[in-house]
């Protein structure tokens, strides 16, 4: 592992280990958009720290395996599938350093996490028919909620742009337009499709 990754690590374990055993919600790519899922098949949630996103696609069907660079997340989220018999399980994995392998999955989603290198990985392991469900910070935003750096947040239409070869079934997107007090603000969220050969 490289010194930025485990300094990674370090940080998101620290989050964890000091966290309470609150489970969040979904993200709302995936709560909004949970009748587009199959009624059953193998997904992943990549960066997935207590992966509230795994819990929801496990309670429609899809059989979850969850990855986070955090073996003190992972190692939360197996107590918790055991405790619920929630089909998720977890491990601790740098998915930069170790990207999925190709068309193992019928969904993938990931929220608040963003590495433009391994789009195309991500993009690779959809199966044919496969949903990608994104939701991540942008660079135009209203509260300084997210990361720091634009380095991870989306330019204007980017998230469209980096998942170009896969078809858009759902897009959101609001910026700065209009009443900023309401709608999807400081991020964007995609469900998009990949071909069917």
């Amino acid at each position: 592992m490289s010194e930025t990754s485990d300094a990674t690590r370090n940080k998101w374990d620290q989050i964890y280990s000091e966290s309470g055993g609150n489970q969040g919600t979904a993200a709302r790519v995936v709560e909004e958009n949970r009748h587009l899922l199959p009624s059953s098949g193998k997904g992943l949630e990549l960066a997935c720290g207590l992966a509230n996103n795994s819990f929801a696609l496990a309670a429609q069907g899809i059989s979850m395996e969850a990855w986070d660079i955090s073996p003190i997340a992972a190692e939360r989220v197996n107590q918790r599938a055991a405790q619920t018999a929630a089909r998720v399980t977890a491990s601790a994995r740098d998915v930069v350093i170790n990207p999925p392998a190709a068309d193992e999955y019928d969904v993938v989603v990931i929220s608040h996490f963003l590495d433009r290198t391994i789009v195309p990985a991500i993009i690779a392991a959809l199966k044919p028919g496969g949903l990608l469900f994104y939701q991540t910070f942008t660079q135009t935003r209203v509260a300084e909620s997210g990361p720091k750096t634009n380095d991870w947040r989306l330019a204007d239409g980017e998230l469209l742009t980096l998942f170009a070869t896969l078809r858009p079934l759902v897009y959101r997107e609001e910026g700065l337009t209009g009443d900023t007090s309401t709608g999807l603000r400081n991020e964007a969220l995609l469900v998009a499709q990949k071909a069917i050969n």
